[in-house]
């Protein structure tokens, strides 16, 4: 709202930090600027606001607005009274009527039956919006036969982790390290504070679902996060400190004609996305 505005900044005199209560996160307020405004006709004020990242967008007039101003309060009316320029202003809250004239309607902005019908009646020409379930686009493209395997299929093909470890196998792998080698135990990168909400929140999900638990290995392995297109955050694990450590074993690995070969006649493909938690989580 600043930069849309064209607020002139400067460094705040007296930085600090401040700490959302749900999320947890800690931020420093550093910058500050000087807003115009006015409340109705008579009042119009200046007021220095602390500049920082929210949700919202409205002008907080906290406790030090009141101090400046010698405001008094009034519980029972929940009125703001003051003196400015020799004059006595009251704020008071909005009332319905008053909302009406604004053109702000207090109920829903949705039309009824009867009203859309009557619209109809009149002869006049009527577009109508209607709400429909949105389809995800690769979706849109998929054969029938396709559509009723994946719907046939649907508790294999989970949107989610499942809430537990899947079941032991025949064979169990382990990572062997090098005799000797000393253990990794490198820093935490550094977050910033929503970064850090991200990866605090990931973690919970995962420590809720079994998938991991606390561990005092003195092995330290970095947990980073990592932007995806669709503008969210994925875990990853940096290894390469404990990859420079572990035993490689060698295996043949396929010629890449032989396997192409085996694809000759196939038309339906299916891709399965690795998801870095279970990675973590097994070593």
């Amino acid at each position: 709202m600043v930069t849309k505005l064209g607020l002139k900044i400067e460094k705040h005199p007296k930085p600090y930090n401040i700490r959302w209560l749900q999320d947890g996160g800690c931020m420093k307020v550093t910058k500050r600027c000087l807003v115009s405004f006015s409340i109705g006709k008579n009042y119009k004020d200046q007021i220095w606001c602390d500049v920082m990242k929210m949700d919202a967008c409205h002008l907080l007039l906290g406790r030090p607005w009141k101090y400046d101003r010698h405001i008094l309060h009034d519980g029972h009316l929940n009125t703001y009274s003051f003196t400015k320029d020799g004059h006595k202003i009251i704020l008071r809250p909005m009332h319905q009527n008053e909302l009406a004239k604004k053109n702000q309607p207090m109920r829903d902005t949705l039309m009824t039956r009867f009203e859309v019908i009557d619209q109809i009646n009149k002869g006049e020409p009527v577009y109508i919006a209607m709400a429909k379930e949105e389809q995800k686009q690769e979706e849109q493209f998929l054969e029938p036969r396709v559509k009723e395997l994946i719907t046939k299929f649907d508790d294999v093909i989970a949107e989610d982790v499942p809430m537990q470890l899947p079941p032991l196998h025949g064979i169990q792998h382990q990572i062997d390290l090098i005799p000797g080698a000393p253990l990794p135990n490198r820093a935490a990168s550094r977050m910033n504070p929503t970064q850090q909400v991200e990866l605090q929140k990931q973690v919970e999900e995962l420590l809720e679902k079994g998938l991991i638990r606390e561990s005092l290995s003195p092995c330290v392995v970095l947990a980073l996060l990592v932007p995806k297109k669709n503008g969210t955050w994925q875990m990853s694990v940096d290894s390469r400190a404990i990859n420079k450590i572990t035993i490689k074993y060698r295996f043949p690995i396929p010629m890449l004609d032989d396997l192409f070969d085996q694809l000759h006649g196939a038309k339906i493909f299916s891709k399965i996305e690795r998801i870095p938690s279970n990675s973590y989580a097994r070593r």
